[in-house]
């Protein structure tokens, strides 16, 4: 843990600092319960307070039985000093030094089997200035900085692990000590533009300005906090229309997880002025995503038939073409495709909110909406039908 009432090196390292307050230091979750119980107890739920768990406090965490061999498991549940992710895949990090490395094997939750863990030459823009081992390619540059609140890159202490209170709220001493709305953030009275860059500090594929830092890449935009401009301390990774890299498709969606910033910001949604949280709840809820409303209910507020927003169709099946009600019919099956690959063929969905027509699938090969559910159909059946679709531009329906 950092001493409390210093200023992280990091901060000082990459910008002016700018504090929630004057003064203001990070004093951790469990001091923002006092005020926000309900708000608490809700986060402390949902995965962002679980990113990062000890499982010799909490055991239960790891989901597979490491008693059951497996050649790709050389580790013992001893060797494992925090357990990272439970919803699509959980990986292991290991001591090293004064540093975390992760393990080789991690667990592929959807398909309950051990899968390698090994980032390879080609697949990520870090790779190549580190060693080829696992062991010698450290968490702190890498990951830690999204799973903690205030990591210093010195001497690689936290405030707090996990996606904790201040790292959406900036350092809450002095909102602690006199409760006002003039000494913390509150992302929800910020502009659209420093309010998704809240969430997109880590939801997104990029690089620090500065790199390397202190001798080491990180994969991270060391020294942003709430209140700073992310752009002084953060770029997003850059594509070239036509080509597919391990980021982007060709037409520029994402190839990959973590990505949901870079597909947001070049939607109609992001222009329009949405944030993350007109849909999300960080704080946590009954529903999948934490979304404020399940989805099939949330599209339609914004997006109902015959709205300036569209669609522009009498009902939602005559837009849709499908069933009321079946999952065709949904919102998201069209318009948010799951198609960002996050392990192995289990993948999340794409936030341009753009339909991907086959057309953009036979010229440019990323894969489109209707081949998401109609995988048994032949090449070319999605286009011939939508030709048929005679209230929609033949032009849009063919082409990208």
């Amino acid at each position: 843990m950092r001493r409390p009432g210093t200023i992280p090196i990091a901060a000082l390292m990459c910008g002016a600092w700018t504090a929630t307050a004057p003064g203001a230091v990070y004093v951790g979750s469990t001091t923002c319960k006092t005020c926000h119980p309900a708000i608490y107890a809700r986060w402390t739920k949902t995965r962002m307070a679980n990113v990062v768990t000890d499982p010799k406090v909490h055991p239960e965490v790891i989901l597979p039985d490491l008693s059951k061999a497996d050649p790709l498991v050389t580790f013992r549940k001893e060797d494992i000093a925090f357990v990272y992710g439970s919803k699509w895949k959980q990986r292991y990090f290991q001591k090293t030094g004064d540093d975390y490395t992760v393990l080789g094997a991690q667990w592929d939750v959807t398909h309950q089997i051990w899968r390698p863990y090994h980032v390879a030459k080609g697949t990520d823009w870090w790779v190549e200035f580190y060693p080829d081992d696992n062991s010698k390619r450290p968490t702190g540059p890498l990951c830690d900085g999204c799973h903690s609140v205030n990591y210093n890159i010195r001497d690689k202490t936290v405030s707090e692990w996990n996606v904790g209170c201040e790292k959406c709220h900036g350092p809450g001493s002095e909102h602690a000590h006199q409760p006002s709305r003039s000494n913390i953030i509150n992302p929800a009275r910020l502009d659209y533009v420093h309010a998704n860059d809240v969430c997109i500090q880590c939801h997104s594929q990029g690089r620090p300005l500065k790199n390397p830092i202190e001798g080491k890449y990180y994969d991270w935009p060391v020294g942003f906090q709430v209140g700073l401009e992310l752009k002084d301390f953060w770029r997003l990774e850059e594509h070239k229309l036509g080509e597919q890299s391990f980021t982007h498709f060709a037409d520029g969606s994402a190839h990959k997880n973590r990505m949901q910033g870079n597909d947001f910001t070049t939607s109609v949604m992001y222009t329009r002025g949405v944030t993350c949280f007109s849909c999300h709840d960080v704080h946590g809820t009954a529903n999948d995503a934490d979304l404020i409303k399940p989805a099939t209910v949330l599209c339609l507020e914004c997006h109902g038939p015959r709205s300036p927003n569209g669609p522009r169709a009498a009902t939602i099946e005559a837009h849709t073409h499908h069933k009321a009600g079946s999952a065709g019919s949904e919102c998201v099956a069209c318009h948010m495709p799951k198609i960002a690959q996050t392990i192995a063929d289990v993948r999340v969905r794409s936030h341009t909110f753009r339909f991907i027509t086959p057309g953009m699938t036979e010229e440019l090969k990323t894969p489109n909406s209707c081949g998401m559910c109609h995988a048994d159909k032949p090449a070319g059946w999605a286009s011939e039908t939508l030709r048929g679709w005679k209230e929609f531009s033949p032009w849009r329906m063919d082409g990208g």
